[in-house]
């Protein structure tokens, strides 16, 4: 083979460099015919595609030049010779540049192990959480708003928006807040967000300075923690039982920040009782904090009626509010949005628009009518039907296959559940979710929402993408799997 790739990069990248290499080389010389990108493919086994990305590249670039009817043909004059080749990869004893503090936290917290963008194979009996049925969804009717919207877009719906996102969003959503979730504000307390991890971001730039305490909860969402980190915080681990974080575990601590989930405590499900609520607002006013209010799936409890939000108890302008469409639609709408006191609403809006001068509207005024039009809601009344169903079938199916030998716990609300596993040591965790997954099983411990491994083993169990018929089926097969890791 006269051409060889590098094997870094895209194929055309490589087919790229490797064609320009050789017309600087000589090899293919001006006015030399290319061969056929059919012929190339061939002699590489690449898609032909990729070779025609190639030659547009080189003529882009001035190497080439197409000839209707003819082909393409190394030019008769080059372009000025680029720097010699380099990996697109850096090599291992290059220097890198040197990093912000900002930066230095970021590789600590995370080094490589980011996989965004990565996703496995998804077992089919995956107990994945944090995402809803997305059949449920009436996509028909989002795509008719969808369309309706685009065909009216404006040149005023076209161009740069307001970065506290569009107007009628903010109506819709503090019209609903108000009817569903007892927070009452007005459209200009919201601010839309580009999913809750922003909002996290922002409160964590608006609010701390390096070295200010934020306290979070133990067990807990690593977003949260990480965010806070990222920015500087001396994070505070706060306990976590049935009820939710422990308030008089932090009663004599001093911060800027309490982040909490009272609706339905991530992982652990625990629901914050109204007299706990009023002691975590009466700690606020009198160390001076804010509190951040995660209800990140509050819309969902099946025992009782929702209590209020710690938004709706707040009096003194403590809290900070923050909802998703990602439970209730579909996650990457990446809608979300903070209520702000109005105390922080332009320290908060100013935030917003140095960090990416506004959230694509198209998208917010589709949801707004969406809301306005009832389908919002509605389609919400059916997915709580749905997923308690789905519930149900998983708690009977526990006891059935489980029975005494799991504990289940934060049950009530939300889209998940725990179970602790009474019977496998916390080291037997990743055995288990081996074997598990031999039998198209997917589990996932609750160890990483810890910052101290805890004592017994657990796994959170997302119910709202399986229908009752596969939560049945992935947990006799789970079953299976703990009746096989006992035999070891």
């Amino acid at each position: 083979m006269w051409l060889s790739l590098d094997g870094n990069g895209a194929l055309y990248r490589q087919t790229y460099r490797a064609l320009r290499q050789a017309i600087l080389d000589g090899q293919l010389a001006a006015g030399a015919q290319l061969p056929s990108s059919r012929t190339l493919a061939e002699e590489l086994q690449v898609a032909r595609n990729t070779v025609l990305q190639a030659y547009e590249q080189l003529v882009a670039e001035g190497y080439a030049v197409p000839r209707r009817g003819a082909g393409t043909f190394v030019a008769s004059e080059l372009p000025d010779a680029p720097p010699p080749a380099q990996s697109e990869r850096p090599n291992d004893d290059q220097a890198a540049p040197r990093l912000s503090v900002f930066g230095e936290r970021g590789a600590a917290l995370f080094g490589n192990r980011l996989g965004w963008g990565r996703r496995r194979p998804t077992p089919r009996y995956d107990f994945r959480y944090g995402e809803p049925a997305f059949d449920d969804f009436p996509h028909a009717t989002w795509c008719r708003l969808l369309a309706r919207r685009a065909r009216r877009a404006s040149e005023r719906h076209l161009s740069y928006s307001e970065p506290g996102g569009a107007p009628e969003l903010r109506e819709a959503l503090a019209g609903y807040l108000a009817r569903t979730r007892g927070v009452v504000c007005d459209a200009a307390s919201v601010l839309v967000v580009y999913g809750t991890q922003q909002a996290i971001d922002l409160t964590a730039r608006v609010l701390l300075d390096p070295g200010d305490r934020a306290i979070v909860e133990e067990p807990g969402y690593p977003g949260i923690r990480n965010a806070l980190a990222m920015n500087g915080a001396e994070v505070v681990p706060a306990r976590v039982d049935a009820e939710g974080i422990v308030v008089d575990d932090i009663a004599d601590t001093s911060a800027r920040l309490a982040c909490v989930t009272p609706s339905h405590q991530f992982p652990l499900g625990g629901v914050m009782p109204l007299g706990r609520r009023l002691a975590l607002l009466d700690w606020a006013e009198r160390v001076d904090a804010v509190v951040l209010e995660d209800d990140y799936d509050g819309e969902f409890r099946y025992d009782g009626r929702p209590l209020e939000s710690l938004r709706a108890l707040d009096r003194r302008g403590r809290v900070l509010y923050v909802g998703t469409t990602s439970k209730v639609m579909f996650p990457s709408l990446r809608i979300a949005y903070l209520v702000l006191p109005e105390a922080l609403r332009p320290a908060f809006f100013a935030a917003k628009a140095f960090a990416d001068t506004g959230t694509a509207h198209l998208e917010q005024r589709v949801l707004a009518d969406f809301i306005d039009q009832g389908f919002f809601e509605r389609h919400l009344r059916r997915a709580r039907v749905r997923n308690a169903a789905r519930r149900a079938a998983l708690l009977e199916a526990l006891t059935d296959e489980i029975g005494s030998d799991v504990e289940v716990v934060g049950e009530n609300s939300g889209l998940h559940l725990v179970a602790w596993l009474d019977r496998v040591k916390p080291g037997d965790l990743r055995t288990l979710r081996e074997l598990a997954a031999r039998r198209d099983v997917g589990i996932h411990p609750v160890t990483p929402f810890y910052t101290q491994r805890p004592t017994r083993a657990g796994i959170i169990l997302g119910y709202a993408a399986l229908d009752e018929a596969a939560i049945r089926e992935g947990i006799g097969r789970l079953a299976e799997a703990l009746r096989e890791l006992r035999a070891l």
